[in-house]
């Protein structure tokens, strides 16, 4: 998998962020860190997104971002067009990391085991 391009999207200070980036770092993966925080995210890459997982796990309902949002905000999520407006608003609320290659959503969140097998480092 070493031929495609990674990318690896979260905020740089998350405990999760941090072990997938060290975990990449350590086993030798080339990958490109996209920061939420700084670059933000457009629609057209969560549409990408939402074609290969769906909107409920994709946003993270168990963080503090979400967990801090008014109820009618909440509520107000109910299909890929609202989630993606949240997720541009507040990008916080995207479950992180998520670890993309070549425009293929491979893993949300950061486990070690997914990650060896995915990358072949069993």
């Amino acid at each position: 998998m070493s031929d495609k391009q990674m990318k690896l999207y979260g905020i740089p200070n998350c405990n999760t962020v941090k072990k997938a980036r060290t975990w990449l770092d350590e086993h030798q993966v080339a990958y490109e860190f996209h920061d939420f925080k700084k670059l933000g995210i457009d629609a057209s890459t969560l549409q990408q997104w939402l074609t290969q997982t769906s909107w409920e796990k994709l946003v993270n309902r168990s963080g503090m971002t979400w967990r801090n949002l008014p109820e009618a905000e909440k509520s107000a999520v109910t299909d890929n067009t609202s989630a993606i407006r949240l997720m541009q608003d507040k990008t916080s609320v995207i479950k992180r990391p998520v670890l993309v290659a070549d425009g293929k959503l491979l893993a949300l969140g950061f486990d070690e085991s997914t990650y060896g097998k995915l990358l072949n480092h069993e």
